[in-house]
């Protein structure tokens, strides 16, 4: 290979002449059009059948024009403005439309001083199989970033959240509330209570509803990995990294809200990181020195004490008070008795429309009754596996107790248990051994034997109020309402 060009061959500049002159003539004699402009973009040189198809019988009379009064819509204008090729483009005509190439011509200083243009196909057919698997990319990438837009919607409102107790009612006041307001909101609550529907409504509420809501499970993923999983890497950053890096979930919640799910079992490490980024709002991905700003709504909840996890040393104070602005406790499901008639329906009539043929579900009082009397530890969720068990081995569709008792707190370890009416036998022996009236109704039983339940907690807890919440799992202000309601003495 001779890499001396002082020793090129004499027929070296003839050879490349000829090779571009044999170029052009084969793109001039394949093509359906060849036409060359000048550093002004005006006409020097068009082929006869280029200058015939738009209204030229001869050439010459194009010559000098400006290329647009020669051919509508041409960018040969553009090419010889930028000194940049246009490599396919398609041309519309008052006939079918044309694929099109435009190439600059430039001198040997490296200035333009034209541009040629190829008309390479005056039918699309040729190009049929390119564009039909283009349009079907095209297609299929539209589907895929929709399917990923609606699911990064809220998939619940307010209304999914069923209830017209008192607690319940407040609980929507505060998340309507919250929905309008901008400040991060941290949802407290026992596992099952719906903190999840919660943050759904209240990013669905806000002005960053058609903005994305991206939900991080922190339990869920080892702390090794939470770090890309928030703020991305950069490719290669680490072993076994993606070679094209990954986008962190801040990043994906541009704009929109972030769900950060059991946000008490953040590490210490990535809590500093993650208060630096409320604050700045901005991050660099693991192994970047990219800077990615972050307007993002945070949405925390958690069913640990994060009061108990500070005092402990595992939460990290500052990032507690940042989180802390718009608190909602949501309420355990024995704390909104009133609730489970409601929630129940709504959930037996989810379940119908999977059941086979289409079967409706109805409790029968007794039924419902022991629905009420149980404490519900797993609270909603214990309650729709409780009714899904239920329904999964009905011989019929109407539920009494009998059939619905084996599967009462079976979850828990209890086993199949017989149907006992806790409430109203709690409250009939009480009355009992103090004298009291029988109760009348339904709602007089559970009053009793409520207040029985929580003098009783009182009473082992020495009358300290937030020892004894803790241990019924009640929240503090709650137990003061009852308390006082009930005329307890403490």
């Amino acid at each position: 290979m001779m890499n001396d060009w002082a020793g090129l061959p004499a027929a070296y500049g003839d050879v490349l002449r000829r090779a571009m002159d044999s170029l052009f003539r084969t793109f001039e004699n394949f093509s359906e059009g060849t036409f060359i402009v000048d550093a002004d973009a005006r006409v020097v040189w068009i082929n006869k059948r280029y200058a015939a198809r738009f209204g030229f019988a001869d050439p010459e009379q194009a010559i000098g024009r400006d290329c647009e009064a020669v051919i509508p819509n041409s960018l040969m204008r553009e090419v010889v403005t930028t000194g940049k090729p246009i490599l396919l483009d398609i041309l519309e005509t008052d006939r079918e439309p044309l694929v099109v190439t435009r190439l600059p011509l430039k001198d040997d200083a490296g200035q333009t001083v034209g541009a040629v243009g190829f008309a390479l196909f005056d039918e699309l057919k040729a190009l049929t199989p390119l564009f039909s698997h283009y349009s079907r990319v095209q297609q299929e990438l539209i589907a895929t970033r929709q399917s990923l837009a609606q699911a990064r919607r809220a998939k619940y409102t307010f209304g999914s959240f069923v209830g017209t107790s008192p607690a319940s009612l407040e609980v929507k006041r505060q998340a309507r509330r919250a929905a309008q307001l901008e400040s991060p909101v941290l949802l407290l609550g026992e596992t099952g209570t719906g903190k999840e529907l919660l943050a759904h409504a209240i990013h669905g509420g806000s002005a960053r509803a058609n903005q994305p809501l991206v939900t991080v499970n922190v339990a869920a993923i080892p702390d090794s990995l939470l770090e890309v999983e928030f703020f991305g890497a950069a490719p290669g950053a680490y072993t076994g990294a993606d070679r094209k890096g990954r986008v962190g979930k801040f990043e994906l919640a541009n704009g929109g809200t972030l769900f950060l799910d059991e946000i008490g079992d953040m590490p210490l490490p990535l809590q500093g990181k993650l208060l630096r980024v409320l604050q700045d709002k901005e991050f660099e991905p693991l192994g970047s020195n990219r800077i990615v700003r972050a307007d993002v709504r945070i949405i925390a909840a958690t069913s640990a004490d994060l009061l108990a996890l500070v005092a402990a040393g595992r939460f990290r104070a500052d990032l507690f008070y940042r989180l802390n602005v718009l608190t909602i406790h949501a309420p355990a499901l024995r704390e909104r008795l009133a609730d489970i008639e409601a929630l129940a329906y709504a959930m037996l009539e989810e379940l119908s429309t999977q059941a086979r043929g289409g079967r409706h579900f109805e409790l029968q009082d007794d039924a419902l009754r022991l629905l009420c009397s149980y404490a519900w530890p797993g609270n909603v969720r214990e309650l729709r596996n409780t009714l899904e068990r239920a329904v999964m081995l009905a011989d019929s569709e109407r539920i009494d107790a009998r059939a619905l008792a084996p599967f009462v707190g079976s979850a828990q370890g209890g086993g199949h248990r017989p149907y006992v009416p806790e409430a109203v036998s709690v409250a009939r022996a009480a009355n009992e051994a103090t004298g009291a009236p029988e109760p009348a109704s339904w709602s007089d039983a559970m009053a009793a034997f409520e207040k029985r339940f929580l003098s009783e907690a009182l009473r082992a807890n020495g009358g300290r109020v937030i020892n004894t919440a803790t241990q019924i799992g009640m929240g503090r202000a709650t137990l003061y309402k009852k308390i006082a309601a009930y005329g307890i003495e403490v």
